[in-house]
């Protein structure tokens, strides 16, 4: 069950593979994206060393959050792979033309994952076609709706 989706990345990025990463959470930062208090438009992901950060996630905390806690909403954040996945990545990324953008935040088995695309970066004119495409396919189902 998705949570968030990054609909910006579709726009800006080829996504080639995805990947399921788990996150490193504060306790206030569950309860706010559990209550769908979470954005990914801004957000990329970053390889430092061995690990795997995701930068510029925008998590604001709920009113209800304890007096105790400093929340910073865009802090950055642990993901959590695989040895084998993240040599694969890293290894991919240092490839010309390859980012890594979150896609989306979803649940898989109780727990908040974050799906992690390998992307290329999309020019000008593919973003157009890209556009063109998604309209005709709107005026054809349109066209096919008023034919029945």
């Amino acid at each position: 069950m998705s949570i968030v989706e990054n609909r910006k990345a579709f726009h800006d990025y080829f996504i080639e593979e995805r990947f399921e990463a788990g996150l490193v959470l504060e306790g206030w930062e569950v309860k706010a994206i559990r209550a769908g208090r979470a954005q990914l438009k801004e957000a990329y992901v970053m390889v430092r060393g061995a690990e795997a950060f995701i930068i510029g996630m925008h998590v604001s905390a709920l009113p209800t959050a304890s007096t105790h806690v400093h929340p910073d909403p865009t802090r950055t954040r642990k993901l959590l792979l695989h040895g084998a996945e993240l040599a694969r990545l890293i290894g991919k990324v240092e490839q010309r033309g390859y980012t890594l953008v979150p896609v989306n935040l979803h649940f898989a088995k109780g727990r908040i994952k974050a799906e992690i695309g390998l992307a290329k970066g999309k020019k000008q004119h593919d973003k157009r076609e890209a556009e063109k495409e998604r309209d005709w396919q709107r005026e054809k189902q349109r066209l096919m709706r008023s034919q029945s």
